[in-house]
Formats: structure tokens, sequence, C-alpha cells
């Protein structure tokens, strides 16, 4: 197996070919997942990346290349220096700013886009291994890249519901009915940690609402029993869970 990999690190046309198949595949095994779930940023986004990292890379070998055969003349005359990783540096500072444009402030202070912008720079790093012929770290990153974005994720979801403590969102009516919330959720046996009050426009009409921080008890700890009881109070508008 060593000596199939060895055989295809030349720069001829179809191990180049191979890489560049190689880190569309990549990216779009990895894209793949975040377009089922209806993510802005789908397959093609993280094809491109991986497949144009992969051609920055190659770009550096091709040079280093020729200033070791055609152009050697030229380096010798000129003291050339060159550092073909600048290249893949370049790639990701580059995609950083790509990857910070997927991060979004939503609701309630919560923020989305964290896998999928880690997922695009994981996706150049793939393609940037393909370029360089490392094939098998493209092949072993892309199955674990895959494994974490995609396989743990309801494992991840499951282990914090699981979790005795929970953060909420509540809208609720009027600024008084924090105390009978409060009361609600203390009769569960839970503790209330900490809550922030915020103020969001709805229908031309404020609305008041609070993050609470709770710690369930050992006895009673199901988020979903704690959310419904909130949410059977008259009033609250609405209760939702915020899981980072």
């Amino acid at each position: 197996m060593t000596d199939f990999f060895e055989s295809l690190r030349g720069f001829q046309f179809g191990s180049v070919l191979l890489r560049l198949l190689l880190a569309l595949a990549a990216g779009g095994l990895i894209g793949l997942g975040r377009s089922q779930k209806r993510r802005n940023t789908g397959m093609r986004t993280y094809m491109l990346v991986s497949l144009g990292a992969a051609l920055t890379m190659l770009i550096s070998l091709y040079e280093y290349e020729l200033l070791q055969t055609q152009w050697a003349w030229l380096w010798d005359a000129a003291d050339v220096k060159f550092d073909g990783t600048r290249y893949a540096a370049q790639v990701i500072s580059g995609i950083g700013f790509l990857a910070g444009g997927t991060i979004i402030g939503t609701v309630h202070q919560q923020v989305s886009g964290l896998t999928t912008a880690i997922g695009l720079v994981a996706s150049a790093a793939l393609g940037i291994a393909a370029g360089a012929g490392f094939y098998e770290i493209v092949l072993i990153g892309m199955v674990l890249i895959i494994f974490s974005m995609e396989v743990l994720q309801p494992v991840e979801t499951a282990f914090k519901r699981r979790m005795r403590n929970i953060t909420i969102a509540v809208e609720f009516g009027d600024m008084e009915d924090i105390s009978t919330i409060s009361k609600t959720i203390l009769s569960l046996g839970a503790a209330i940690h900490d809550f922030d009050i915020e103020r969001s426009e709805q229908e031309d009409a404020l609305n008041p609402s609070a993050i609470m921080i709770i710690r369930l008890s050992k006895k009673n700890s199901s988020h979903s029993a704690l959310i419904s009881s909130v949410a059977e109070l008259d009033c609250v508008r609405s209760v939702c869970e915020l899981i980072s």
C-alpha cells in the first residue's frame, strides 16, 4: 500500500488529476451533510473551497518544480528564496474571511454557523493535503471530519439534553410575570443561576423576554418537563431551550 501511494506522489498528469478529484470528492462529501440540513453553505461551496486549496498547492509545487529545472538559472542569478508553504498559509487566511461570513448572530444572543465555518477550514486543509499528494491524511481526515460533523451531532444533542443545566428563552406579557415564572421553576426543585431580561419588537409592541440559566434537580432532570410546565402558564407567550 505504501509503494502504491509513493508512486502517485510524482508530479505527472495522472497524479495531478487524482489530487484534484480527491479534493473535490472530500469537499463534496463534507458539504453533502450541510446541504441536506439546508445550510446556506452547501455541497458546492465545500467542493470549490477544497478544490481551490488543492489548486493553490499544486501551483506552489509547479513553481518549485520549475525553479529546480527550467528556471534554475534565474533562481541562481536572482538568489531567490522560495517557500511553498506560504501558499498554504494564505489559503487558510483567506478561508478565514469566508468562514467568518457564515457565522451569524440569531435571536436570544445565540450564534449560528460555527460548525459550518470550521468545516470550511477543515475542507480547505484537506484540499491542501490533496494538492500536496498526502493521500493517506486526506482519506483519514475526510472520514474523521464527516464523523465529527454528522455522526456525533445527534450524540452531542442527546448528551446536552441529559445534562442538569439548561438555558431557556421565555417570552411573556408583562415584567411582573417574571415572579410567576420563577416560582414555577423553583417549585420543580430547580435553581435559577442567572437570567437576563431582553426586549424584542413584535407586532409593533414590546414583548419582554428573558434568558434563564437553570440547574435542574436530580429527581426531576427532564428538560421537556420543565419547558412544558413553563409553557402551560397563561402569562407565557413562548418558551424554547437554547442549545449552543
